[in-house]
């Protein structure tokens, strides 16, 4: 686990919306944990943050090894604990994320209504009149702001894991076209 002090930092325009897209970057998103509060002017969602490796830069972080996802272990072979007493090399958090002075919301390539949907987070873009979340699967949700108005803040304590995210052809290709990385 970390040292790091829990994350809480406020967006008012388009510059500082890059540094919250990067941190968000492959943030897991339930539609559970996202709601539009349209009376408050409100969107607000919960992610489960990747918290990149500290002291590493983002090519040797991103080339780090990794353990393949549970689902890729080969069938028959039983669940088994690490013995080797190192600690996983990646954490998550949680992290509520409010953007206010919202007007409207849109929403493309996604049922808001599926709850059970979990999202995968590429990049956010902004301008000062919209804010555009884009997930994997070409699906994105579109804030229609008054004015660039986000807030997030980690929740609880990072938790390990073994896994990182892994870009797939699809994901890239939507993340050049956005200008992410």
């Amino acid at each position: 686990m970390s040292e790091s002090q829990p994350l809480k930092l406020r967006a008012h325009d388009p510059e500082d919306m890059d540094v919250v897209a990067a941190l968000l970057q492959d943030a897991l998103i339930p539609q559970a944990d996202m709601a539009f509060l349209a009376k408050e002017k409100r969107f607000v969602m919960v992610a489960n943050r990747f918290h990149w490796p500290k002291g590493l830069g983002d090519a040797e972080a991103r080339s780090a090894p990794s353990q393949p996802a549970p689902e890729a272990s080969p069938e028959g072979e039983d669940v088994s604990f690490d013995d080797s007493g190192d600690p996983p090399p990646f954490e998550r958090v949680n992290s509520g994320i409010c953007f206010d002075k919202v007007e409207r919301v849109r929403y493309r390539g996604m049922s808001p209504g599926d709850k059970d949907e979990i999202l995968s987070l590429l990049t956010i873009t902004s301008e000062p009149r919209a804010i555009t979340l884009l997930f994997s699967g070409d699906a994105a949700i579109r804030l229609e702001v008054e004015a660039v108005r986000c807030h997030l803040e980690d929740i609880g304590l990072p938790w390990p894991t073994r896994w990182r995210p892994e870009h797939g052809a699809e994901d890239t290709d939507a993340q050049s076209e956005t200008g992410g990385e």
